[in-house]
C-alpha cells in the first residue's frame, strides 16, 4: 500500500456493508429508509423503507436474495457485495476508491490487470471508456459546437 491509499474497511456484516455504501454513495447526506426505498423502486426493485432502516440498525443480518438484489440496485453495485463472505467486496471497494481518485484527479488513465481468461468484463470496459471520454471532453473544452 502506498501513501495516500485508503485502507479497505472491515466489511463483514450486512450492516457494515450498507453503512459503508451509504457513506460512499451519498457522501455527507442523511439517507432515510424512505429515500432509499424510493430510489430502489425507481430502478425497478422493491424494498420497504422500514426493512432498510432495520438493516442499518443491525436488526436484519440474513435477508433474502431479493433484498440483496434490491440493495444492489439502490447502490448501483453487484448485489453479491452484500452476501456473507462476498467475493466481490474487494472489487466494489477498489472501484469506489478508483472513482474517488478519479474525481480528485489522482487517476487520469486506466490499465487492466488481473484479468481472467475471458478478459475484462464488458461492464468494466464500458465504464472505463466512458471515464476516458469524459476526461477527453473536459480537456478539449467540453461539448462546444464544431468539435
Amino acid at each position: 500500500m502506498t501513501n495516500g491509499e485508503e485502507r479497505t474497511p472491515e466489511l463483514r456484516t450486512l450492516q457494515q456493508k450498507v453503512e459503508y455504501m451509504v457513506e460512499k454513495t451519498f457522501p455527507g447526506q442523511k439517507v432515510s429508509g424512505r429515500f432509499f426505498a424510493d430510489l430502489v423502486k425507481q430502478r425497478g426493485g422493491s424494498l420497504s423503507h422500514s426493512y432498510f432502516s432495520n438493516i442499518l440498525a443491525g436488526k436484519v443480518t440474513h435477508p433474502s436474495e431479493d433484498i440483496l438484489k434490491a440493495l444492489g440496485l439502490g447502490f448501483g453495485v453487484d448485489w453479491r457485495f452484500f452476501k456473507d463472505e462476498s467475493e466481490v467486496v474487494d472489487d466494489v471497494v477498489a472501484g469506489l476508491q478508483f472513482l474517488a481518485k478519479r474525481r480528485t484527479g489522482e487517476i487520469s488513465g486506466v490499465a487492466a490487470r488481473g484479468n481472467d481468461e475471458d478478459g475484462i468484463p464488458a461492464e468494466l470496459l464500458e465504464f472505463a471508456l466512458s471515464l476516458l471520454e469524459e476526461t477527453k471532453k473536459r480537456e478539449d473544452g467540453g461539448d462546444e459546437p464544431g468539435r
